[in-house]
């Protein structure tokens, strides 16, 4: 008799990223990949990102759920927090909202509990990222996987992983802001 696993929506930013928390996941949970990602811009990077995913979806075989790109609502969300830099209060408010959302979904289709992989990042806030994820648990009532996913070489594996299967990485998190800032950096360094 085979037992059922839970089943888990995984909010997604990535396939790089997605690529090893789905395998640490995997043999626990009935895991759906959730890309919501209304911060990703410009548009084609958005596409970009997407497109490897669902290559990566259908080479492997997991369900992958595409939520809206309301960049309107996350923009003004983010706004007031806007040029703060990365790993700051834009930042939480991002990992929050898009969490917010993948939540929502979560209840209305019956998930039983919550995770993202936004934490495997060594530029992301893994503190910050729980946090949020167990707020949300206390208002929507589902629980949320508490994780750290670069630890124990995650992001070393999900480097690999990438490389293994030839996915495009890209060299900022995903919101104008940190493409703007990243360029500013790179213009400034190579002077």
């Amino acid at each position: 008799m085979q037992i059922s696993r839970k089943k888990l929506l995984l909010h997604t930013c990535c396939a790089p990223c997605f690529s090893h928390v789905y395998e640490v996941l995997k043999d626990s949970y009935n895991v759906t990949s959730y890309f919501y990602n209304p911060n990703i811009s410009p548009r084609d990077e958005y596409e970009k990102r997407l497109s490897e995913l669902k290559r990566y979806a259908e080479e492997i075989g997991f369900q992958l759920i595409v939520g809206s790109y309301d960049i309107r609502e996350w923009t003004q969300r983010v706004k007031p927090f806007r040029f703060m830099g990365e790993r700051s209060e834009r930042c939480w408010n991002c990992y929050h909202f898009r969490l917010e959302k993948t939540f929502i979904h979560a209840v209305d289709e019956g998930y039983d509990i919550v995770a993202t992989s936004l934490s495997i990042s060594p530029h992301k806030d893994a503190y910050r990222i729980n946090k949020s994820g167990n707020e949300l648990e206390k208002k929507y009532g589902i629980p949320f996987l508490t994780a750290d996913f670069k630890k124990k070489d995650g992001f070393k594996k999900s480097v690999e992983l990438s490389k293994k299967h030839g996915f495009y990485r890209q060299n900022y998190c995903g919101c104008i802001y940190s493409k703007m800032e990243r360029e500013t950096a790179s213009v400034y360094y190579t002077k």
